[in-house]
């Protein structure tokens, strides 16, 4: 199942194209896509005409969690990201926040506020129950999918005054989301993605998820034992290498550039950088 935000209304996304899930419940299903999830077996057991849906134009796509109460980010979170930023692989998730405001789709056009902002592709898990203190074994049971997210990183921000992680990567559109949450059983192996990045069609980042140090399920368990988590929250899973930050010489982002991002088995988002007005 594909569950996507269109326009501000909760949409299945099919072959045909996209089926309004508040049209296809009756009602039942409210539209705004930020509710979908604390109705989420709901929507799971929703039977959807292929007939009734319509064709759509992708850049009226938004995240598909537009509004979480939480957003969790892992840094360090590849054996290859930790190398190239000669950090050691760290023992327990490396955790930081993006501020809900940063979120935005994943065609839009992304306002760069300071001369070193960097691009670091992620897979973002998008929580579809109530997770406390989950047994790592249980964990995909309380994901309701996974989606494309690319975590932009003002490096100067992030590294001031001993570290700001969350104020460095909170920039407003600096969070898009997307095409499409995808859920777990529609993938042969949801540990074992592969993820890129490319910048103006040079391909910058590519890795499998399998590589990951804390997988998808350990997060939820980890983190679920130190704070609630709940429907619609999101967690970005980390970056492997391939970032500019570590590059000879560093290579930040342009107005003008445009950053592609993709996970097998979700799809493509792209964003055009422009000056911030």
């Amino acid at each position: 199942m594909k569950i996507a935000n269109l326009a501000g209304r909760a949409v299945a996304i099919c072959e045909e194209g996209a089926i309004d899930l508040a049209r296809a419940s009756a009602g039942r299903i409210d539209p705004d896509p930020s509710l979908l999830y604390a109705r989420w077996p709901e929507v799971r057991a929703l039977e959807l005409d292929p007939t009734t849906a319509v064709a759509f134009d992708p850049k009226e796509l938004g995240p598909p969690s537009p509004r979480p109460g939480q957003v969790f980010a892992i840094g360090l979170n590849y054996g290859s990201h930790a190398a190239e930023s000669n950090m050691a692989v760290p023992e327990v998730p490396a955790t930081f926040t993006k501020y809900p405001s940063s979120l935005t789709g994943p065609f839009a056009e992304v306002p760069l506020r300071g001369a070193a902002v960097d691009w670091e592709v992620e897979i973002v898990a998008v929580v579809g129950a109530h997770a406390d203190r989950v047994d790592e074994a249980d964990a995909w049971g309380v994901i309701a999918g996974l989606t494309v997210g690319q975590d932009y990183s003002d490096r100067h921000v992030q590294f001031a005054a001993g570290g700001q992680f969350s104020l460095g990567k909170s920039f407003w559109g600096y969070g898009p989301t997307g095409p499409w949450l995808v859920t777990p059983e529609e993938f042969a192996d949801p540990d074992d993605l592969e993820l890129w990045c490319s910048v103006n069609g040079v391909e910058m980042q590519r890795e499998r998820s399998a590589d990951l140090i804390f997988s998808i399920p350990r997060l939820i368990a980890e983190l679920s034992k130190i704070t609630p988590l709940w429907p619609g929250d999101l967690l970005f899973t980390g970056t492997p290498a391939g970032i500019g930050a570590t590059r000879q010489p560093p290579i930040f982002l342009r107005p003008g550039d445009v950053v592609e991002s993709g996970v097998e088995g979700i799809g493509t988002i792209s964003n055009t950088m422009v000056a911030a007005s």
